[in-house]
């Protein structure tokens, strides 16, 4: 059984000596009564074994919004030197820069309320979504390898978005490094057709409305002024692309891990040293990959104003559909924190977590500098999500990262035999939010009741200091992948 001990309202430690071979403990934010459900899940196994990377520093952590994953847990966070330390995939997972992208706008509930059936529908025929869903931008190789090495700004370039769309994004949208000679053939040839679609499982376009305003002058800058004002959130990836240079890459790490003689206790944790010609070639080919998803979002965010304004026949600049934030969740970055009072070059994985920077953090733009990088935290399509700021405490405690959403409870299988996708949608619709999907089966995977409840995953988060609330929103209409 887990060894775990309390060490105040929302830390729970797996001390180092649970397992031999464990180089630091584990540190796992949740409440009492997650844990209660946590002691039967493996997750917490995964949090152990992440404290075996060679050159982890601090603890192998776990965000309250922790279950169970490829590798490392969906929450874990763990940083390690980038000079005797290593990189795992699985510590990015399949996704790579899978992350959510918040536009705020001028309209009202009362405005959208009479429009959601258009609007939406005209959102789904805009953005392709589902299970192997193809873009409507059609692109060449040669046009996707400019895109991979440049990110976003090769989007707004084109005209899909504007400069402030970069401004409000995490790096500008862009990672540098990125080597689209790292990549796979196989990996484009996945890429090529996807770029510009929602795709499926979690994935979502949400038109919500703010309920509570929690910081008035967090909120303010951040273009949200009022209750009832309406938001439109994103959430997206890498699609195949990255699930490929994912996959190709643990065939590599996999064998690197024998040959340096890394003893791990699961083959899931593959992983090579940072500075091996393993370890960069995975990050020039996630960097890639990172840098698709920002392209991709970029697209979506241009369909989705395209479609408000058609929806309401104005030009687009009317509506005021601004980009809040646009933050990854899934991603490994080279950053520098204090360690033991040194400035010490990491490698930092985050995994279903977000960064969450503090005021004055020289990352984060003159737009948000003295309040914070703002973090975006989705529920599920039945409750709320939260927009939050970055804080002081998370930078000393967990490298400046925090939650990324509710967390799931119950597995996709599971869910499908606890509830149907017709009941989802029928409950919805009681509760006048309306849902689109191509795949009304597949709703049951995202019922509420398959999640943790996302207010008590920021609980736990602002409660621990990883994070502070600004604003409240719920869905009003919902197009799940």
């Amino acid at each position: 059984m887990i060894q775990i001990r309390k060490l105040d309202q929302y830390r729970w430690e797996i001390p180092a000596t649970y397992k031999t071979g464990m180089r630091v403990s584990g540190i796992v934010y949740a409440s009492d009564s997650m844990m209660e459900v946590l002691r039967q899940d493996q997750s917490l196994e995964q949090v152990a074994n992440v404290a075996f990377l060679p050159g982890i520093v601090g603890h192998s952590m776990a965000m309250p919004d922790i279950h169970w994953g490829y590798g490392f847990p969906i929450g874990g966070v763990a940083a390690t030197t980038v000079e005797h330390g290593v990189v795992s995939p699985g510590g990015v997972g399949y996704d790579i820069n899978c992350g959510v992208r918040l536009l705020r706008s001028d309209l009202t509930e009362e405005d959208v309320r009479p429009l959601l059936s258009p609007l939406i529908e005209t959102m789904f025929r805009n953005v392709p979504s589902g299970v192997g869903s193809k873009g409507r931008f059609k692109l060449s190789e040669k046009e996707l390898l400019l895109l991979l090495a440049t990110g976003a700004p090769w989007a707004v370039n084109r005209g899909f978005g504007t400069m402030d769309d970069l401004e409000a994004t995490e790096d500008g949208g862009y990672m540098a490094g990125a080597e689209p000679d790292a990549v796979s053939q196989r990996a484009l040839t996945r890429g090529l057709p996807q770029m510009g679609s929602l795709g499926s499982g979690n994935h979502f376009m949400e038109i919500q409305v703010v309920r509570d305003i929690f910081a008035k002058t967090a909120a303010a800058a951040m273009g949200i002024e009022q209750t009832g004002q309406i938001l439109i959130l994103i959430h997206t990836g890498s699609r195949g692309f990255g699930h490929q240079v994912c996959t190709d890459a643990l065939r590599v790490m996999e064998r690197a891990v024998s040959r340096n003689e890394i003893a791990l206790p699961d083959r899931q944790l593959a992983c090579a040293p940072v500075k091996s010609p393993e370890g960069l070639a995975y990050l020039s080919a996630m960097r890639s990959a990172a840098n698709y998803a920002w392209c991709n979002r970029q697209f979506i965010t241009h369909w989705v104003r395209e479609s408000f304004a058609e929806v309401f026949g104005v030009p687009q600049d009317r509506l005021a559909l601004r980009q809040v934030y646009d933050i990854a969740h899934n991603i490994a970055k080279l950053e520098t924190h204090e360690v033991d009072g040194t400035q010490v070059p990491l490698c930092v994985h985050r995994k279903g977590a977000t960064r969450a920077f503090p005021p004055g953090h020289p990352d984060i733009g003159p737009r948000y500098k003295s309040i914070g990088q703002p973090v975006l935290i989705p529920g599920d399509m039945g409750r709320c999500s939260y927009v939050a700021v970055g804080t002081s405490t998370a930078m000393d405690t967990t490298f400046g990262s925090t939650c990324h959403g509710a967390g799931r409870l119950l597995s996709r299988g599971t869910a499908r035999k606890s509830i149907t996708g017709q009941q989802v949608a029928a409950d919805l619709q009681k509760r006048s939010i309306y849902v689109r999907t191509a795949d009304i089966p597949a709703l049951a995977e995202e019922a509420s009741l398959a999640y943790k409840d996302v207010s008590e995953v920021v609980q736990v988060a602002e409660g621990a200091g990883l994070c502070r609330k600004v604003v409240r929103a719920e869905p009003l209409a919902i197009i799940k992948g």
